[in-house]
């Protein structure tokens, strides 16, 4: 199960099947009512939710933070989060996923209501932050090659989410509000210029729901020389997943690399 700011969809393997071993489904979800309350309704009219699961994993699209590992204590990680995003008018459950490799914590919020509905239909739930299994997929391939590398991941069309590595570590990582190429290309200039990454030999890599991506690839072009839109499909070996039309880039990498 994936659940974004105004997204819902329901993805489950399906092995016996040879020509569809992954089936998915996203559900549309109705302004005007909350999250828990489509989800509630998807649960009763969706198709892959009526089938007898018991064990879930929901990957959620919310804003995240990270806590370096020997800084992290799971006593202190509501204060954490609302002295770094400030009150919520709506009741929230704070999450975190440990990035061992990272030496990292990602905590991340879960509506309350939204919660209860999830833990009440499914025995076993597992919740993951949308970005947690791509930042460990990418910081494996930071490792290829000699020059340092900008990666950015966008979320929705809406979200982008730049990251950056030095050795097992985030030297860099923050999401920004973007709408147009035009803000894409802000940020992304931005960070580059305060890295104080190469112009000419330095790499950028795109990933995701990249908005208005033919000219925002123009834009960067202008800018820096090594600039890379991710592939899927050559990326993960032509998996399926990367065949099922409209699954975002991170459930694509959670399927095919893990968490």
């Amino acid at each position: 199960m994936r659940i974004g700011r105004n997204t819902l969809s329901f993805t489950l393997p399906d092995p016996a099947d040879k020509e569809q071993p992954l089936r998915y489904e996203p559900y549309v979800v109705k302004g005007g009512i909350s999250m828990a309350a489509n989800l509630r309704e998807a649960l009763k009219t969706a198709t892959l939710p009526s089938a007898d699961v018991k064990r879930v994993q929901v990957v959620l699209d919310t804003p995240s933070m990270l806590v370096p590992t020997e800084q992290f204590e799971e006593e202190d990680i509501n204060d954490l989060y609302t002295y770094t995003f400030a009150p919520s008018q709506e009741p929230r459950k704070i999450l975190f996923n440990v990035l061992p490799d990272l030496k990292a914590v990602c905590l991340f919020p879960i509506n309350k209501d939204l919660y209860v509905v999830i833990n009440d239909r499914y025995a076993d739930v597992q919740f993951i932050h949308a970005l947690t299994p791509v930042w460990r997929h990418m910081h494996q391939r930071s490792f290829t090659g000699h020059f340092n590398k900008l990666y950015t991941s966008f979320l929705g069309g809406r979200q982008l989410c730049l990251f950056a590595f030095q050795q097992n570590r985030f030297k860099f990582c923050n999401t920004f509000e973007v709408t147009h190429a035009q803000d894409a290309l802000y940020f992304i200039i931005y960070v580059w210029k305060q890295l104080r990454m190469d112009v000419l030999h330095d790499e950028l890599h795109l990933s995701g729901e990249v908005p208005e991506e033919e000219e925002l690839m123009k834009e960067l072009k202008m800018y820096l020389q090594k600039v890379y839109h991710s592939n899927p499909a050559v990326e993960f070996n032509q998996a399926p997943a990367t065949k099922v039309k409209g699954m975002p880039y991170d459930l694509m990498t959670l399927i095919v690399k893990g968490r």
